[in-house]
């Protein structure tokens, strides 16, 4: 099982450039990147993690696509990736460019996490209507897909996402990147999976004794090749029977969670790390 790491980078943290370098060196197999435009102070929506403050790093992120290419840039082998990217945050045709943009000039080692958001606030400034962001995802999703058809392709949604049959170069290697949806395990989620994507990133790993068997029967009974099905946990505080529960479950990745610390910590921690390597 391959080991992959996330982090909240910020202004205040390690660089893009040394985090990618010292992860290649030590043989990890990629990095996630995750994403927040903003966080607005005058919030109502709680923080998922209950009981807690928002964390400072939540409104200091960088962008993940621009870390994510000085990433790439720097690194050969390293696999690097959103976790997640809020689809519905984005103008789609721009996002579609960024995505392969990105794939291509790192050589096919881009994946695109997906994920709808939690942040109320956050998204009603982006103009998403909160009821119907999973659906807007799913169209935004579809458009992207269309102008990285090996053919100038048309799209239109029932909300209003649309694009013409237009000329969109460069492509991501393979056609699309690796896709992964992120969310909490249901049947909704589950199928919106099956239908459109490559497989599930469960955010902190917990449960999938139970939720892993029900997404591969949807996964099968929507036609789809169970070798093909990808299921990669997130955000993972590791140990070793964690790590070997995951194995056996079939998962070909886990992704750990780095502290949003300075040089010193962040490398120490990666070195703590490195034993399940």
């Amino acid at each position: 099982m391959r080991i992959s790491t996330t982090i909240f980078l910020t202004d205040e943290t390690i660089t893009p450039v040394r985090l990618a370098r010292e992860l290649e060196q030590r043989g990890f197999a990629g990095l996630y990147l995750p994403e927040h435009t903003h966080i607005p102070v005058e919030r109502t929506t709680p923080y998922p993690a209950a009981g807690t403050e928002l964390p400072r790093e939540y409104g200091r992120t960088l962008d993940p696509f621009v870390a994510l290419g000085q990433a790439a840039a720097v690194t050969g082998s390293l696999g690097i990736g959103t976790g997640i990217t809020l689809v519905t945050q984005h103008d789609p045709i721009a996002l579609a460019k960024q995505i392969a943009t990105l794939d291509h000039l790192s050589g096919g080692r881009f994946t695109l996490g997906v994920g709808f958001g939690w942040n109320k606030e956050e998204a009603a400034d982006h103009g998403v209507e909160w009821a119907t962001r999973r659906e807007l995802g799913r169209e935004r999703m579809a458009l992207m897909r269309a102008l990285w058809a090996p053919e100038p392709t048309a799209y239109e949604g029932a909300l209003g996402v649309s694009v013409r049959a237009s000329h969109a170069w460069p492509k991501p290697a393979g056609g699309a990147p690796r896709t992964l949806l992120g969310g909490a395990a249901g049947p909704g989620l589950f199928a919106q999976i099956a239908d459109a994507a490559d497989g599930w990133m469960p955010i902190g790993g917990r449960g999938l004794s139970q939720s892993v068997p029900v997404l591969r029967e949807t996964w099968e009974k929507a036609g789809r090749d169970p070798a093909d099905l990808r299921i990669v946990p997130y955000a993972v505080v590791p140990n070793q029977g964690k790590l070997a529960h995951y194995a056996e479950l079939g998962c070909e990745e886990a992704v750990l969670q780095l502290p949003p610390g300075d040089e010193t910590e962040v490398l120490r921690v990666l070195d703590d790390y490195a034993r399940y390597l």
